[in-house]
């Protein structure tokens, strides 16, 4: 490749970053008409979704496949591998029925086996108005129609480029549970118009607007409403509910400081791993502040100071281990490209990420409810400092409870790390059920799996009761 397009590719993935483990390509109409929430013969819980070359199957207690659908026609048996395997031996295989039948025949190696059924969820789709655009959203509601009020939870979106009607999961895993859910697809995604962004302000707005939709679409009320926000949604949520009346807000798997942190601790985990003591962590940190200034001013200024570091560490031998969010692929775009081109390159990938956004003068004056459910290994989003943050918030007594689940990566999944590489293979055992059960009462007390519950008002309860969770390990 010539460098010129080394450049262009360089800046387009570092600007414009987002990223899944599972790509949400419908699998194609024969079976994404099966997604949704279904009981299996046991009585537990499953949720369906769309994704490229199959349907991911996720039960409640947090165990999951991808159904592949290569290949495959209409009646069929489908077979899945454990989480994110690409190998290893079959742990699911599912027979459906055609979709309005709503039954399939499913088979778990571990149980249960048998008929399962599609829950019948009451849904309503709508477009609503937001900053101008219409977007796309839905609402699910509990089975059962019972006369009593519901909690809903508004799901603010990720990073991620697709439709979240098509791929979120949690459209079915809390109804399921007894929350109604209100998931849209974030402007320029999906059935939403106009232009993907990761302007924090713009998508609360969003979010902010579907939860008025969300009570239009149900005039009988909510017993609560509020925002669950994931990964990037940590930012957007919590500045929702700062712009509205929600009773609530939850953060999974966020950060409690800058997107800009993000990268630099990154780059420090990813040092540590590789055997780099504290003296070449502060010498990075110079580094990293560097690439900072430039993502944050949208490489309109940072360059000299990219270029002194350069020169100051450029023959270090921990130099070229640097990686993280974007400055591993800063320091790759080549010095001697003339600072004009990279701007203008840069100008045409920009999608408006706040750099610039604080947080925390946010959460220390929300007034609604919090739970923070943070990953303990999140090499996605090294959450040492944002731990430290909320447990000062609790001991201001600010309403933030915390859970923490251990031996977790980013989205709540345990791994397998064997061979050096980690696959994903669960969601945390109580994950899908605090989150749900919180919503709806927060005096929760567990036990959630393995999690380390501390709330605000109450010390910590759960496996471990001393309040003493921990800083992620360094991998």
């Amino acid at each position: 490749m010539k460098p010129a397009g080394l450049v262009l590719l360089l800046l387009s993935v570092l600007l414009a970053s987002g990223c899944s483990r599972d790509d949400p390509t419908p699998p194609g109409g024969d079976f994404a008409c099966h997604a949704g929430a279904w009981q299996l013969a046991d009585g537990a819980v499953m949720a369906l979704v769309p994704v490229d070359g199959g349907l991911r199957y996720r039960l409640l207690d947090g165990r999951t496949g991808r159904l592949e659908t290569a290949g495959k026609a209409p009646g069929d048996e489908l077979q899945a591998r454990e989480g994110w395997r690409e190998e290893g031996p079959i742990v699911a295989r599912a027979r459906f029925e055609p979709c309005p039948a709503g039954r399939m025949h499913f088979t778990l190696a571990s149980g249960p086996e048998g008929d399962a059924v599609r829950l019948p969820l009451p849904a309503q789709d709508a477009t609503f108005a937001s900053d101008g655009l219409q977007l796309r959203g839905r609402l699910v509601l509990p089975a059962g129609g019972s006369q009593d009020p519901v909690p809903v939870a508004v799901l603010v979106h990720g990073s991620e480029r697709y439709s979240a009607l098509e791929s979120n999961p949690m459209q079915y895993l809390l109804p399921a549970q007894g929350v109604a859910a209100f998931v849209y697809d974030k402007r320029g995604t999906g059935g939403s118009a106009g232009e993907y962004t990761q302007d924090f302000h713009a998508l609360a707005g969003d979010a902010v607007a579907a939860l008025t939709e969300a009570r239009r679409l149900h005039p009988a009320g909510f017993s609560a409403a509020g925002f669950v926000g994931a990964s990037q949604g940590g930012w957007v949520a919590p500045l929702a509910a700062s712009r509205s009346d929600a009773d609530y807000v939850v953060a999974l798997y966020g950060l409690a400081e800058n997107a800009l942190a993000e990268d630099r601790e990154q780059v420090m985990n990813d040092l540590r791993a590789k055997g780099h003591g504290d003296d070449v962590l502060e010498q990075a940190r110079e580094v990293t502040d560097a690439t900072a200034r430039l993502m944050a001013s949208g490489f309109t200024s940072g360059f000299d100071e990219l270029q002194a570091v350069r020169r100051k560490y450029g023959d270090a031998p921990w130099f070229n281990d640097i990686e993280g969010e974007f400055s591993g692929q800063v320091l790759r775009v080549p010095g001697w490209m003339p600072q004009a081109l990279v701007r203008r390159i840069a100008s045409r990938q920009d999608v408006g990420t706040s750099w610039d956004y604080e947080p925390l003068p946010v959460l220390e004056q929300l007034a609604p409810r919090q739970l923070w459910v943070v990953a303990a290994e999140d090499l996605e989003a090294p959450n040492a400092e944002t731990l430290r943050r909320i447990r000062a918030l609790q001991a201001q007594g600010r309403p933030v409870d915390l859970a923490v689940f251990p031996d977790t990566d980013h989205g709540m999944l345990e791994f397998d790390a064997t061979g050096g590489e980690r696959i994903m293979l669960r969601h945390a055992d109580g994950y899908f059920a605090l989150v749900a059960d919180w919503i709806r009462d927060p005096r929760v007390q567990g036990p959630y799996g393995r999690a380390q519950l501390e709330r605000h008002d109450a010390g910590a309860s759960g496996p471990d009761a001393s309040g003493e969770a921990t800083a992620p390990p360094a991998p």
